[in-house]
């Protein structure tokens, strides 16, 4: 049983670094949740027939908590807080270093665009939605994490959808190809072709937690946004630009003397032009991409 209960541990770092958007904060979450399991005397071990029910009720519970006191935490932080970016792993094998990065699938409830709507619901209502509508769990098994009866998790979980139908912008195709042309025009530091590539309505925001020099307020419309990043590139000589995966969708990455200062996403507008950029710059949230020292993948 010992071996059954660490080969969960994937599974409970998928479901911890979605309800929580940060990797230190789902590590912890999981650890807290094997912590409990071993604390148990082990005539109540025996008892229980499914072990990976019970670690995943636990850490819902324990990430239930931890949401509830992160909306306060996040008043306090410095700029606007994103969720933690994640690195692609192209040549990597999968989940085979102990970095609990490498445990995590990287789909389509793992962009930036989908973790930042989560961003916008109730503790309950992600913790319904997620367990739902990502991981399949059945509302009986949901209302033991929240302690909610099954319909009134159901209610939750359709709340929940219908903020991810109006906030989440879906993949859009091409990205790769805008993505790179972004940062053509980013390079040349041409404003105009910076204002072709993003949607009028553009939003920029920045996380630098008060580590890193970041707008502290979204930076809105393209011709704005356009300025900023050519101002950015007129302060910053010796910044390298590399196309790379992050979150799973493409991305850049700003590296200098071989350190990653900054990780931008990206959302398309249904024309293809850029209508969303997350860029972070908090060093504790770049520490998993200390390793990203590889020619860009082509």
């Amino acid at each position: 049983m010992g071996g059954g209960i660490v080969g969960e541990r994937r599974q409970l770092s998928n479901v911890a670094y979605r309800l929580l958007g940060s990797l230190a904060e789902a590590e912890d979450a999981v650890q807290e949740a094997y912590a409990r399991w071993y604390a148990l005397p082990d005539p109540r071990r025996d008892e229980i027939a499914n072990p990976g029910a019970w670690l995943t009720t636990v850490t819902g519970r324990v990430c239930l908590d931890v949401l509830g006191s992160a909306r306060a935490r996040r008043e306090r932080y410095v700029g606007a807080w994103l969720p933690d970016p994640l690195p692609g792993r192209a040549g990597r094998p999968h989940g085979t270093s102990g970095d609990p990065a490498d445990q995590l699938v990287l789909d389509e409830s793992v962009t930036m665009a989908f973790l930042v709507v989560l961003e916008t619901m109730t503790p309950a209502e992600r913790v319904a939605f997620v367990l739902h509508d990502v991981f399949r769990y059945p509302f009986a098994e949901i209302a033991g994490v929240l302690d909610r009866t099954p319909a009134a998790c159901k209610q939750l979980a359709a709340s929940a959808r219908r903020r991810v139908r109006t906030g989440a912008p879906a993949p859009a195709g091409g990205q790769a190809e805008t993505v790179r042309r972004v940062k053509e025009a980013w390079e040349a530091k041409d404003i105009a072709s910076l204002v072709d590539l993003l949607d009028p309505a553009a939003v920029m925001t920045a996380d630098g937690g008060g580590l890193a020099g970041a707008a502290l307020r979204p930076v809105e419309g393209a011709t704005r946004i356009a300025r900023y990043m050519a101002g950015i590139a007129e302060k910053a000589p010796g910044l390298e630009l590399l196309e790379r995966p992050v979150n799973g969708t493409p991305g850049l990455v700003a590296r200098r003397a071989g350190t990653v200062l900054t990780v931008a996403a990206f959302g398309l507008a249904a024309d293809g032009r850029v209508a969303r950029i997350w860029v972070v710059r908090n060093p504790e949230k770049l520490r998993v991409w200390a390793g990203d020292g590889a020619p860009s993948p082509r």
